[in-house]
């Protein structure tokens, strides 16, 4: 056994390598069961290996649990999911990853259910599965309502028994990427090969080699300073341990990146961030402001000063960030604070209740928290808030990198390329392959192709995993050789231990040591930046050219600076780690804010600069690499071409009836 400081070494070969434990990991390992037997059936053993730091049962977003499915196409046309997509993201999406989606996700939540997971149904259909067309109870055009307290438990457990438990290694934070030493392609350089990464409950440093790779690790939090503090220090919406591992391990390995100027600002109940999607779309609540008004109605009409209406079609359809651009604006003249209004909505609902109905939708209201987020049902407890006679206050949160959500930061990867009219830049190999060979992702990790959600999430995992399997058979006689030695790998994992142990004498106390920073003061060094200067909450989303060139000056000293982390225990270490990837996607994120000049995404950040949305340079995609070596970054605009004709609601709202995309 190691000791700190001095770890074991564990080599191993596989030929696929999941790292994460979310829906999309989970996705990929249930997945690759039937196509490993084709491959043994032809001849070749494929090993696939699913590495987490986290537990499978409750790694990811889905953790706690959800109250909802938020992508479950049923009657609705693949074609209309991608206009519902892409309307939301402004205009700007990969259509043929969209609607790959969108075709797939069905079965996957047929399996859900199979598997065990409670869904609600209409009256009448209460025995009837989906798959035997049994009608859910909907929220929206997308959505279906469930029990989801054990959301993830119920799909960990289809992924173990498909993958085998000998074949999953939890609690190993998987940190590095490493290059092929051997790859023969002069145009594309880059070939993934291994990676590397150490156990948060012994002292083992972990090798493994690989023909292929699924990165899974989540996207992005606390990068941005918090609005919790105090008690509620690291309360947020997304979880807390997605540091950007995808995206910063992606890009030191040559991947291509996508719009990461881009990231989700959700609008939660204050404090708590209990979601408000059951409350508006189930409950048909009301927000309001300080004076009762109906502020998006009163301010619908000023979308069209910075040409914002071009991409809304009715106060009933508006993008997400649209619909905080409106809050955000009473707020910004002095209106505040929103509320939503769930006394109106269950007294509406309860109207034609009996008492025993009115006692469920009351324990529904609850529910719909103790499902995903028990600490909304804390605050409300601790300030005595009961949502029957009591409004609750909305905030926006503090900013979220991430790519299955209403955001679509990610990685640039390859399509499927069977749809008409994808141009070849959208598919030039394997499905959701980026463009490192033999790098894969899914879920948060895939750009330009949001609201995937849990079940979207967890069929890209199924749809990469069967492109892996396809590029394993394909390369069978490949032999990765790792660019680098093993020990250098080890000692530079293990570098925040020595920054540690070299200096710890030097004061009383390591917080005021000049030779190292510890992963909480370096954090709250990046998350004041990112806040301050790239369009935080304590500007209310707003930055321009002057904050961006301040905040790469002051990231480029944090960067020099993050040399020096310290790690007291395997604890601090893994949080040093995190910020190390934390700090690359920070900078990946600024860099393409400062390269887009124009304001995209109202309501999640504004280029104070740039107010306006300008389709004539702007629509497309902005793509960045980024060299580990040099520490610089290179943009580059890429094409954007449509797919699916616009609906007529749409054309009208872009002032060209029956316009083809």
């Amino acid at each position: 056994m190691g000791e700190f400081g001095n770890p074991d070494i564990v080599e191993e070969e596989v030929d696929i390598l999941i790292i994460g434990g979310g829906m999309a990991a989970c996705g990929a390992a249930f997945e690759c069961g039937p196509w490993i037997e084709q491959a043994k059936a032809a001849g070749q053993e494929i090993k696939v290996k699913l590495v987490d730091k986290a537990a499978l049962d409750r790694s990811g977003a889905v953790a706690q649990g959800l109250s909802a499915i938020n992508t479950y196409l049923g009657e609705n046309d693949p074609a209309d999911y991608v206009r519902y997509v892409r309307g939301d993201l402004m205009g700007i999406t990969r259509e043929d990853l969209v609607y790959d989606v969108g075709r797939h996700v069905d079965d996957s939540v047929w399996n859900f259910e199979k598997w065990g997971l409670p869904i609600w149904k209409q009256e009448g259909d209460e025995g009837k599965s989906l798959k035997e067309g049994g009608k859910p109870v909907r929220t929206g055009r997308w959505q279906i309502m469930i029990n989801g307290e054990s959301y993830k438990w119920i799909v960990a457990e289809a992924a173990k028994r498909a993958l085998g438990t000998e074949n999953i290694q939890e609690h190993v934070f998987i940190v590095k990427l490493i290059n092929d030493k051997n790859n023969p392609n002069r145009n594309n350089p880059n070939r993934i090969a291994g990676a590397a990464g150490f156990s948060v409950r012994e002292d083992k440093v972990y090798v493994y080699r690989f023909k292929a790779c699924l990165l899974v690790c989540g996207g992005a939090v606390n990068v941005f300073r918090p609005r919790s503090v105090g008690e509620g220090l690291g309360r947020a919406w997304y979880p807390v341990w997605n540091a950007g591992s995808t995206y910063a391990m992606a890009a030191e390995a040559g991947a291509e990146l996508t719009l990461m100027e881009n990231r989700f600002v959700p609008n939660r109940f204050k404090d708590g961030y209990g979601p408000v999607g059951a409350w508006f779309l189930l409950f048909k609540a009301q927000s309001q402001n300080a004076f009762g008004e109906d502020y998006q109605q009163a301010n619908y009409d000023t979308l069209k000063d910075h040409g914002y209406d071009a991409y809304s079609v009715g106060l009933a359809k508006m993008g997400t960030c649209l619909r905080n651009h409106l809050m955000l604006k009473e707020l910004r003249e002095g209106r505040g604070p929103i509320f939503i209004d769930t006394p109106a909505a269950m007294a509406k609902l309860a109207e034609n209740m009996t008492p025993e109905q009115i006692e469920h939708l009351e324990a529904e209201a609850w529910e719909d928290f103790l499902d995903m987020t028990i600490a909304q049902c804390g605050v409300w407890a601790s300030e005595n808030i009961e949502p029957d006679k009591t409004m609750s206050e909305l905030m926006p949160t503090e900013p979220y990198l991430l790519g299955s959500h209403a955001g679509c930061a990610g990685l640039w990867v390859s399509g499927p390329g069977d749809l008409p009219g994808t141009p070849d830049h959208y598919h030039w190999g394997y499905n959701r392959m980026s463009t490192v060979k033999g790098l894969f992702t899914a879920g948060d990790g895939v750009g330009a192709s949001g609201h995937k959600f849990s079940s979207g999430s967890f069929t890209e995992g199924r749809i990469a995993a069967k492109s892996m399997v396809k590029y394993v058979m394909d390369n069978h006689d490949l032999t990765p050789e790792l660019d680098r030695p093993v020990a250098d790998i080890v000692e530079e994992i293990y570098q925040p231990v020595r920054n540690f142990l070299e200096n710890r004498d030097y004061t009383t106390s390591v917080d005021v040591n000049p030779n190292v920073i510890t992963p909480k003061n370096f954090q709250s060094r990046l998350q004041k930046i990112m806040d301050e200067y790239v369009a935080g909450v304590s500007t209310l989303y707003q930055t321009n050219a002057a904050m961006l060139r301040i905040a790469e000056r002051k990231l480029e000293m944090l960067r020099e600076d993050a040399a020096r982390l310290c790690a007291r225990d395997r604890h601090e270490l893994l949080r040093a780690w995190e910020n190390f990837h934390r700090i690359l996607t920070g900078m990946a994120h600024m860099k393409h804010i400062q390269f887009r000049e124009e304001t995209r995404y109202p309501g999640y950040y504004y280029r104070a600069d740039y107010m306006k949305i300008d389709d004539d340079n702007w629509k497309c995609f902005t793509n960045s690499t980024y060299d580990r070596k040099t520490g610089q970054w290179t943009l580059k605009k890429v094409q954007w071409v449509g797919l699916v004709s616009k609906g007529d609601a749409e054309a009208e709202a872009m002032g060209r009836p029956g316009a083809k995309v």
